[in-house]
């Protein structure tokens, strides 16, 4: 039996393998480079690409390797189920079949002594396209595997790989025997063999609960209507093909419950006939193909493929909204024509085994039912976007894909006339486009003109693998029917993850209610909204009476925010925020300080407060001002990005197209920073986060800003608080698009509180203000959360010298104590604020809201005593005192004021008995208060402080007298000996005074210093960018030279994987911008000392040389290196030469020379003295010593 998990595992393993051995092909292979360099070059003229050739040639490589092992696989399968009579690759060995193919390949070399593996694979490979129905799997226009050989050896390692036997058991590690002939495994392989393919196409397995669900509703209706015999389906976007199984195999039960005399095979090609797909992902077809080549074998009674019929199948490799004809109702006029001529040369990577005209006749015609899972991503290439747009009324702003294939699913059903009844359409889609900006064409202009039926909110429901909330859509092509739509509305989440997703609570309910209209239940409910209210953007699906609040609360808007606002939004967009944003010591260590500004981001914008937002640099003369031309430090900085930053575009235009240059933000709007009161808010939370600030700041995208045309300070703080009560994160999710967990419980919905929503300036300009909206406790929250600010540990240490452990530990202590009491205070008066709003709002009659209120803590809140009380009665279940560490109490404090308790009690009552008030009061709209401990704050902040005191002048001197020079945290440690600030410190971080200094230091330092030498820091893949990268800097140096070098390609981002620590993707992130305090020399340590040596990083190319070349003398003359010890040393002066050249080779007063020139010739003249050339140089790599007992290896010089 097979064992899918193993097998995909091992798989995944040797798809890097044969990936490595690809691309190592293209190196030694002339033709192959050449033949990919061409479709590059194509790609490349036609703007469908900017990237370079390496990064172009992965994603084609990837395929090549995908389908070899495929292509093996679909063998093996057909092997083991003796499908064939003689294998080729395997076979178990108890069944003699093992010995059968060793024989054939043996034979086969036999007669042919001078082949490799590879021919043998690629014979068999032509041998099994012979065979009836494997023709498009295996011929040579279909297979890139004939465009793309492995090597000898690979194909050898590929092909024993399928003999592997299990040493304690004797059978094969791979046994493709299977009586029922199943093959969901190739969905696995499918959706997770390449993590490259995986995002690249949003690949996404449907679970068979969902797409039977589904098929329910849309391909068995239209049989009924239509008749087995004439229905054809469709999934434009098939995938690994579950829908297209599930339709034949409907169909096929049809022929046979109807037709039982009729000849198998007939029955399965006339159900092949009926069941059509296409996708964008070649070897996602070539699995679909092959799932229902097996089914209809399986239907068919045919047990060896000599004996089957020739099955044609009808599936594709296509773009389904580009290729084929708009019909109907959606078809928008200017269509895109010559979808034929924009698919070939641009797309040749991708579209270099479709076969036009069988695309074109698929997507050609109209279905009587389509279904499907589309993808939700972003199209990132902006050709295909401009493609798409121009195609479909519904690609709108930074749409996701999920918009325009909801246009066109309904396209491609037949529409309804007088002659002929309308398609059935059914699919499951990210609901995104409900509530984001984009979704607004595809609902007030697309949807309106058809028959929507039905709108399923499953966001709430446990589907495997879809950790973006989804919704089901249901309808027909044609004019709608009917004045409402059958909603099914979600109220609770999954509880738990259930252990089989079909019969999950949430689930459950959607199958049971949905044919119930105006029924309730714990999880979902069912209504039949009239289409007028689904005719505008956004929709507002909540159900248990949600949306009656919702109308109720606008009801109480004399105006809207955005009536009395000049603007909204972010104020800068820097684009490409690795080259931008620094913390303010990465700052002083670049020379850049004086152009840093803080930046705020949405993640600083927490508790009505801005809270240490990361500082941008801001190349302007002012806030708001023009552009300056930057000095020399952060032009040098600049100009590594140079192509990166040129290649930034906002609406289709650079900056340099929009007259300015190209090392400004790639957005600034001055308006928005004339004035300097802006209410900022975050645009991604669980809950809503506004705060007042005063100037000084810019704005990310992430943390918009509200401006007011009244300029008052106490209207700002007015709206500041009633922005952040909790009417308004009730009204605010209700309007706004919910993202889900964030990665937590992925495709588990959970509980609402934890889900995160993005509150975008449209939504937020809509909110209602009722007259007179004053609350009274504006101005005392801000000063209260500055106050709380000024006591974070950080502030304490910076605030005064530090002069003993013991006066630090007491000025923390008070700190916390005094931070203890402020944020009770904050959550106090936050309650207050909350149901003062709800008397402003006419949600209650009284007045319950408290004006002296005693400080309380997280817990005692009336909402939590109420879900205390219910959990306690086995009422309600919730993991949110457990997450806020809360001790639940079910009884209000006796502590409090008598006329607080009574307050309280009140409020209890009317949760407990108003369904409005109760709709709002609950976790998912009352503010969590949710921050880090303080022992975490603490020590993060004493850690930062000693990295920062580690950096200090006092430990790096570097004068014209001393220059700079290499040390070890040793030396470090015994500098810091002598630092009493450090020392006193250190004891309040370490926790006692016998702490180990060398220790501490060593271990301070190593977690930020990156090593010296790429091979030092980069995986393979790494250093293949890191190579790319380096090319993108030689053509940029010819480009200042003068020479006409063409465009230069946008060299590749950096992930995790490409560095060999986490901690090096940490310090450098996705384009590797250096932000470590220290460089590491590891394995360059001295023998009497032996710890780590490093360089600060703030030191510019010359002063790094300068220390490197002193220390590689003193090594070499009196350590008495060898020379495979120095190699490494003058290999990092190798790398620093081209910068030395590039900006320090003017003559340099102090020695007379060129330094450029100067340590060219020095790494020169001492390589030849060593032994070595300049390529053994950069060709160095660390010797890997065995690991003993389980400890990592240690890298050491050769």
């Amino acid at each position: 039996m097979i064992n899918a998990p193993r097998l995909l595992a091992d798989l995944t393993r040797l798809l890097k393998r044969l990936e490595d051995d690809l691309r190592q092909r293209i190196v030694e292979v002339a033709e192959l480079k050449a033949g990919l360099q061409a479709e590059w070059q194509a790609a490349r003229d036609a703007d469908r690409t900017a990237e370079t050739f390496e990064s172009w040639a992965d994603q084609v490589i990837t395929q090549a390797g995908v389908h070899w092992l495929l292509s093996c696989v679909f063998l093996r399968f057909i092997e083991d189920n003796e499908l064939i009579e003689r294998p080729w690759l395997g076979g178990t060995p108890q069944s003699g079949r093992l010995a059968l193919a060793r024989d054939r390949h043996e034979a086969w070399f036999r007669e042919r002594p001078l082949l490799s593996d590879r021919d043998y694979l690629l014979a068999s490979f032509r041998e099994a396209g012979a065979l009836p129905g494997l023709h498009t799997f295996f011929d040579e226009a279909h297979n890139p595997v004939f465009r793309l050989g492995i090597s000898g050896d690979a194909a050898m390692a590929l092909r024993q790989f399928w003999q592997q036997v299990d040493p304690n058991t004797g059978a094969l590690a791979h046994d493709f025997t299977d009586p029922d002939w199943n093959t969901r495994f190739l969905g696995d392989l499918y959706q997770d063999l390449s993590e490259a393919a995986r995002k690249r196409y949003a690949l996404l397995q449907t679970p068979e609960f969902v797409e039977e669900f589904i098929l329910d509703r849309t391909l068995t209706p239209a049989i009924r209507e239509f008749g087995f015999r004439e229905v054809r389906m469709i999934d434009p976007t098939c995938g690994s093909g579950h829908f297209l199984l599930g339709g034949f195999r409907r169909l096929a039960d049809e022929w046979l419950r109807s037709e039982p005399a009729r000849n198998p095979r007939d029955i399965a090609q006339r159900a092949l006939d009926a069941v059509f797909g296409v996708d964008l992902n070649p070897f996602a077809v070539a699995i679909s193909r092959f799932r229902l080549l097996v089914a209809a074998l399986n239907v068919s009674r045919v047990h060896r493929l000599t004996e089957a019929p020739d099955f044609k199948l009808n599936v594709a490799i296509g773009d389904s909204l580009l290729h084929g004809k708009r019909f109907g109702m959606t078809a928008t006029d200017g269509m895109f024509e010559g979808a034929e001529h924009y698919a070939g040369t641009g797309l040749a990577h991708a579209y270099a085994s479709e076969d036009l005209a069988e695309v074109q006749r698929i997507l050609g015609r109209q279905y009587h039912a389509v279904v499907g899972n589309p993808p939700y991503i972003i199209v990132r290439d902006a050709a295909l976007n401009a493609a798409y747009r121009a195609r479909y009324a519904s690609c709108h702003r930074q749409y996701s894909l999920g918009a325009p294939f909801t246009e066109r699913f309904f396209d491609l059903a037949l529409t309804g006339s007088d002659r002929q009844s309308a398609g059935y359409v059914g699919l499951i889609t990210a609901n995104s486009f409900m509530k984001r900006e984009f979704g607004s064409k595809l609902i007030e202009h697309v949807l309106p003109r058809l028959d929507l039926t039905h709108v399923i909110d499953t966001s709430g429901a446990y589907i495997p693998g879809h950790g973006t909330p989804t919704t089901i859509l249901f309808g027909r092509h044609r004019s709608p029917l009917g004045p409402s739509v059958r909603a099914v509305m979600g109220i609770q989440g999954e509880p738990t993850a259930p252990p089989d997703p079909a019969r999950g609570l949430v689930w459950s309910a959607i199958v049971e209610q949905i044919d119930r209209p105006n029924s309730t239940g714990q999880f979902v409910s069912t209504s039949d909204l009239d289409r007028s209210v689904l005719a505008h953007h956004p929709w507002s699906l909540s159900g248990g009476g949600g949306s009656d609040l919702l109308e109720h609360l606008n009801a109480q808007g004399d105006h809207k925010l955005g009536d009395i606002s000049s603007d909204m939004g972010r104020t800068n967009v820097v684009g490409e925020d690795d080259v931008w944003l620094f913390d303010a010591d990465t700052g002083r260590r670049r020379q850049i300080s004086r152009y840093l500004v803080p930046f705020v981001i949405g993640e600083a914008i927490r508790d009505w407060d801005i809270v240490d937002p990361p500082y941008a640099i801001y190349p302007y003369d002012s806030l708001g001002g023009q552009a300056v031309d930057p000095d020399v430090p952060l032009s040098r900085h600049f100009w590594i990005y140079r192509t990166l930053l040129k290649n930034r575009t906002v609406f289709g235009k650079s900056v340099e197209e929009r007259g300015e240059p190209w090392f400004v933000h790639l957005e600034h709007y001055r308006s928005k920073l004339a004035s300097p009161l802006s209410i900022a808010f975050s645009f991604v939370g669980t809950h809503n986060h506004f705060a007042l600030d005063r100037g000084g700041k810019i704005f990310k995208q992430s943390a918009p800003v509200i401006k007011l045309r009244d300029k008052s300070e106490t209207l700002h703080q007015d709206l500041t608080a009633v922005l952040n009560s909790s009417v308004a994160c009730y009204w605010l999710k209700q309007v706004c698009h919910c993202k889900g967990g964030g990665g937590i419980n992925e495709g588990h919905r959970g509980e609402k509180w934890e889900f995160f929503y993005e509150f975008p300036t449209t939504s937020v300009a809509e909110f209602p203000l009722p007259r007179n909206c004053r609350p009274s406790m504006a101005i005392e929250m801000e000063a209260l959360a500055r106050r709380l600010a000024s006591l974070q540990p950080l502030a304490v240490l910076n605030k005064d010298p530090i002069d003993s452990v013991g006066g630090l530990k007491h000025r923390l202590a008070a700190s916390q104590d005094e931070a203890v009491k402020t944020r009770r205070k904050m959550i106090s008066m936050q309650e207050e604020l909350d149901w003062q709003c709800y008397q402003v709002y006419g949600l209650c009659a009284e007045r319950l809201h408290h004006l002296t209120p005693p400080a309380i803590s997280q817990g005692e809140r009336a909402f939590e005593i109420v879900f205390a009380r219910r959990m306690a009665a086995g009422i309600e279940s919730t993991t949110w005192f457990e997450r806020h560490g809360i001790t639940p109490i079910t009884e209000i404090p006796t502590s409090w004021p008598e006329d607080y308790r009574d307050v309280v009690e009140r409020r209890i009552k009317l949760i407990e008995s108003d369904a409005n008030i109760a709709l709002i009061e609950r976790p998912e709209y009352k503010r969590r208060w949710n921050s880090p401990s303080w022992e975490s704050m603490q020590r993060d902040a004493l850690r930062s402080w000693l990295l920062s005191r580690l950096e200090a002048p006092r430990y790096w001197t570097a004068t014209a007298d001393e220059p700079t020079q290499l040390t070890s945290t040793s030396r470090l440690a015994d500098a810091a000996r002598g630092d009493a600030s450090f020392i006193h410190v250190a004891t309040v971080y370490s926790g006692h005074s016998d702490f180990d200094l060398n220790q501490l230091v060593s271990e301070l330092v190593e977690s930020a210093a990156v090593p010296f030498l790429p091979v030092l820091r980069y995986t393979e893949s790494g250093l293949r960018k890191r190579a790319q990268w380096e090319g993108v800097w030689r053509l940029q140096r010819c480009e200042d030279d003068g020479e006409d070098v063409g465009k230069i390609p946008v060299p590749p981002r950096f992930q995790n994987k490409d560095f060999q620590k986490a901690n090096f993707w940490h310090l450098r992130g996705s384009l590797d911008a250096p932000k470590e305090r220290w460089i590491s020399y590891p394995g360059c340590e001295r023998g009497a000392d032996g710890s780590l040596v490093v360089a600060w990083a703030g030191w510019n190319h010359l002063q790094q040389a300068t220390a490197l070349a002193a220390y590689y003398l003193e090594m070499k003359e009196n350590e008495g290196w060898e020379p495979a010890r120095l190699q490494p040393l003058l290999a990092g002066l190798l790398e620093l030469v081209p910068w030395l050249e590039q900006w320090h080779n003017e003559i340099d007063p102090a020695y007379g020379e060129r330094m450029g020139t100067y340590y060219r010739g020095f790494v020169n003249e001492e390589a030849r003295a060593l032994g070595f050339t300049l390529d053994d140089l950069r060709a160095w790599k660390p010797v890997v010593t065995a690991a003993k007992r389980g400890r990592k290896k240690a890298a050491q010089p050769s």
